[in-house]
């Protein structure tokens, strides 16, 4: 067989000679802008050679501290492609973890949006590595500042709109480096390479994983900072799909807005972001039929938001799990041909489960007693390999703590049914172990949002005397509701889903959860606070 390299730049070769006429929606301050591929991707190859004209080499990281807009798209495939690292820098860690990142890495170029400014500017003594700051602005002047800056806009009119990609690249070289977003500890940089890159996109185009293709119109929500943007944009360039960028703060209103507008069939975004969507649709009148799908990760979605998706709206909701360390994705929801013939609940509770493997990965589930049963109900926690599985930290000695023996230990307890399906349970450090038996934090949960008051809600362990820990609901009650629904109503609404020892021993109401800067419960946070309301008695 030829050896032939699997690399970033020759999947935007691909679309620069098949889908030159494909368009680029971009949102940005100035409204929509339109880019056909031909040129997002001779703006690329201005962008890729202006970098190497400011000197950056191969293997040397360039940062993005930046929205999903058509510059960062362009980034995406311009520092790859002259053998660089796209460090894509989570914008919602405070300045402390967005320095140390920056310093972990050795980033010796920054593109960030103009809003950013007053941050680098305020951090850019202690980032001793960065020799330019290339500004993303949407206004043709840029802001006084003392920082060394470039206009992203001027600045790539320099370049060459034909330069030449590298072509002698391997396919293990480092292409893309994303640090974790760290609820414990300093955050811990994941390195892609170009072939872990190009396999995972190819496996978003399978049938029976996103399939993703070049008839789709698609939409990542999730930030370009999140791990990829979970890989959409690199897959929709390859595969020559209409891509639409919704730019930066993007509200339930502009999501709303253009899938009507730009007749978007695949999205992907977290579980919060889909629960705000359903409160715009449901308040103002879209058009949203042309979704044929869509994809949510992050956490678990509640079934009460999958019913109303695939009930009321007809659009089908696909799970998808994965890590900063997996790419991410390994599993999606979907179907097996058999299972469309059972009744509309049997496909909602496999619906709310995390799905199989995505070919190409394999896993093991590890529980107290070796590796559990297919049963739906024991309960361990997963392994995963694959060709788009890490296998180490960048540069970090907490690497041992999770790779072993060839395996990403993912820290994530899952029960996996006879159909080979897994169902998160619960994070190993957010299990609640009472009286010696696990108590699902997420099962609690999903419970609880099933409740038509029920905005939020997230159960944690406190400490207990007589059985080790006990669960307590945090919930956030939908405006309506608010001091009308009590906690003993909740409870009783509990009560026959589930076993008496595993009710909480107290429901707790509260304005806000707080969360991590991907949206998730931030349930260290939420334990302190807790124990912190118990003590004041």
């Amino acid at each position: 067989m030829m050896n032939v390299q699997l690399t970033v730049p020759s999947m935007m070769e691909r679309a620069e000679k098949l889908f030159s006429k494909k368009e680029v929606v971009s949102k940005s301050s100035k409204g929509i802008q339109r880019l056909t591929y031909n040129q997002l991707i001779k703006r690329t190859r201005q962008l890729s050679s202006m970098l190497e004209r400011i000197g950056v080499k191969r293997g040397e990281r360039v940062g993005t501290f930046a929205w999903n807009h058509h510059r960062h798209l362009e980034a995406y495939f311009a520092v790859p492609g002259i053998g660089a690292v796209l460090h894509t820098i989570n914008i919602r860690l405070d300045p402390e973890q967005i320095v140390y990142i920056i310093n972990h890495a050795r980033d010796k170029v920054i593109l960030f949006d103009e809003c950013f400014l007053p941050l680098f500017e305020s951090i850019h003594q202690k980032l001793p590595h960065v020799e330019a700051y290339i500004i993303m602005s949407d206004e043709n002047k840029l802001p006084e500042t003392d920082l060394p800056v470039y206009h992203y806009e001027n600045w790539i009119k320099q370049g060459d709109a034909s330069h030449s990609f590298v072509q002698d690249l391997n396919e293990e070289e480092p292409a893309g480096l994303c640090y974790t977003s760290a609820t414990t500890g300093e955050p811990k940089g994941v390195v892609y390479s170009h072939r872990a890159i190009y396999l995972h996109c190819m496996a978003l185009g399978l049938a029976d994983s996103a399939g993703l293709s070049e008839a789709d119109t698609a939409m990542p929500i999730v930030p370009m900072f999140h791990v990829n943007a979970w890989g959409i944009p690199f897959a929709a360039v390859w595969f020559g799909t209409k891509l639409v960028l919704p730019g930066a703060f993007c509200t339930s209103e502009t999501i709303a807005f253009l899938i009507e507008e730009e007749k978007v069939t695949l999205a992907a975004a977290v579980p919060t972001v889909w629960l705000n969507f359903l409160q715009e649709i449901e308040t103002r009148p879209y058009a949203v039929d042309s979704l044929r799908a869509i994809l949510c990760g992050g956490s678990a979605a509640p079934k009460s938001v999958i019913r109303e998706f695939q009930e009321k709206y007809q659009i089908e909701f696909m799970h998808a799990y994965g890590m900063t360390e997996t790419s991410p994705v390994v599993t999606v929801s979907r179907l097996k041909s058999y299972q469309y013939s059972e009744d509309f609940e049997y496909q909602l509770n496999v619906k709310a489960k995390q799905g199989f493997l995505v070919p190409g990965v394999e896993m093991k589930v590890i529980g107290q007693n070796g590796e559990i049963a297919w049963d739906g109900v024991e309960m361990g926690e997963l392994l995963l390999k694959g060709p788009w599985v890490a296998s180490e930290y960048y540069k970090d000695k907490r690497t041992e703590d999770t790779f072993k023996d060839g395996w990403l230990y993912t820290g994530d307890i899952v029960t996996v049914d006879e159909e080979g399906t897994i169902k998160i349970v619960d994070r190993t450090k957010d299990l609640i172990k009472s009286g010696g038996e696990w108590i699902s934090s997420v099962d609690l949960e999903n419970a609880l949002i099933a409740h038509e008051a029920v905005f939020e809600a997230c159960v944690i362990a406190v400490p207990h005397k007589v059985w080790q820990e006990r669960p307590v609901a945090c919930v956030v009650l939908k405006d309506a509701y608010k001091g009308i629904v009590s906690s003993e109503e909740l409870l009783e609404f509990l009560a026959p889903q589930f076993a008496k020892w595993w009710l909480p021993d107290d429901i707790l109401f509260m304005d806000e959860i707080p969360k991590t800067t991907v949206g998730k419960f931030l349930k260290r946070t939420l334990r302190e606070q807790v124990l912190n309301h118990y003590q004041k008695g």
